[in-house]
């Protein structure tokens, strides 16, 4: 017996639309679900963004107050792809109102925030996921299976990055990302919490850390109107940057491995270029998000001039065989996405938690807090979701 599941999208900047497709996705993807989500509501600030939403999506109906969703009996389920100050607020409502939840990452601008949005669902009862996409890659889950495996033997230590050059232009917009009230941490939130989530899956917790952080672009301009992603503004009046640019870090896991982690969001000549690569006493895995399905794999015995081979992950990878039907076939960004809404659905369905959750999201935030906090000292930090 399928059913349908009325659902809401609360924010409809790029990543809005990304979750609506997402949920119009499912359904063809994976049709053994026993639901079929329904756009009920989306809702958006910005001035005719939500009715133009509508129009376009198909969704019930249109609002400017996410209040008015919260309320809404024929809304089961929310995605929340807010800006970041407003996910505490929204998320917490949301499940106190008896609504699962979607959310994007980081879960708000502290560990406190998502602790309590992770709190306030597993109060209600309801089922809770985060945006870590890059963790549903095929490629990547079929990374830990070998890494869990022993295939590279005991891990000593891992290498995450995460550049990117989306705010390397010096007219970038000073929008609510660069503020610390509304956008929190910079770079920690927007790309190193994925950093921290991919460190975690792979390797298991992060037991203590040391950080360094910096501002490569410390002024920039005020838009005059309303903004969508990364826009450029000239003209405006100059505000300062709040938050970092940049952070590196260094990671000490509770099995005993050591780690690197670094991330910087103003990377000229650096388009997406985040990945990993994970050392062991026998081998190595490495894996590139810009290569999406492939990953270097060095195993064996032969320790020295051991050598890297490339595997094209296929159907036995993942959710690999509800897209392509045989391996170095090309899935995308969005793909990742369809599979964050399929386990989210899936998770409502069965009514336990299935891919990503809140505690996920908690423990992300308290790395971050504690790079804050490292940065700030010079010290090292523990780790304490």
């Amino acid at each position: 017996m399928v059913r349908t599941l009325g659902v809401a999208v609360v924010g409809f900047g790029w990543m809005g639309r990304v979750h609506t497709q997402a949920y119009a996705r499912v359904p063809h993807h994976f049709p053994q679900l026993p639901l079929r989500p329904r756009l009920v509501a989306v809702a958006e600030e910005v001035p005719g963004r939500a009715d133009e939403a509508a129009e376009r999506f198909g969704f019930a109906s249109a609002t400017r107050d996410w209040r008015e969703i919260a309320a809404d009996p024929r809304v089961e389920a929310v995605s929340v792809t807010a800006p970041n100050f407003l996910h505490r607020e929204i998320g917490v409502a949301m499940a106190e109102a008896g609504k699962h939840l979607w959310i994007e990452k980081p879960v708000g601008l502290t560990a406190a925030d998502a602790r309590a949005v992770a709190d306030a669902v597993a109060a209600a009862g309801v089922q809770g996921a985060v945006g870590f996409n890059y963790r549903n890659a095929p490629a990547v889950e079929a990374a830990r299976d070998l890494i869990a495996a022993g295939e590279i033997g005991t891990v000593t230590h891992a290498r995450v990055r995460l550049f990117s050059d989306y705010a390397a232009h010096p007219e970038g917009a000073l929008t609510w990302r660069f503020e610390r009230e509304r956008g929190g941490s910079g770079v920690l939130g927007d790309l190193a919490s994925h950093g921290v989530d991919l460190a975690r899956f792979l390797l298991g917790d992060i037991a203590e850390l040391t950080a360094d952080t910096a501002v490569f672009v410390p002024e920039r301009a005020r838009p005059a109107g309303a903004t969508a992603g990364h826009t450029r503004a000239t003209g405006g009046a100059p505000g300062p940057v709040e938050n970092e640019d940049y952070v590196g870090c260094l990671l000490r896991f509770a099995s005993g491995a050591r780690g690197v982690l670094e991330a910087c969001r103003v990377s000229v000549g650096e388009q997406n270029t985040y990945g990993f690569e994970v050392h062991g006493t026998r081998g190595a895995v490495f894996w590139d998000f810009r290569r999406m399905n492939e990953l270097g794999v060095s195993r064996g015995t032969g320790y020295q001039d051991q050598p890297v081979s490339t595997v094209y992950v296929g159907p036995g990878a993942g959710e690999y065989a509800a897209f392509q039907p045989g391996a170095a076939n090309a899935m995308g960004y969005d793909d990742l996405k369809v599979i964050e809404a399929y386990r989210f659905l899936r998770s409502v369905a069965e009514g336990t938690p299935y891919g990503t959750t809140l505690a996920d999201a908690v423990h992300s935030a308290a790395a971050l807090d504690a790079m804050t906090r490292s940065a700030e000292s010079g010290t090292w930090v523990s780790v304490r979701p």
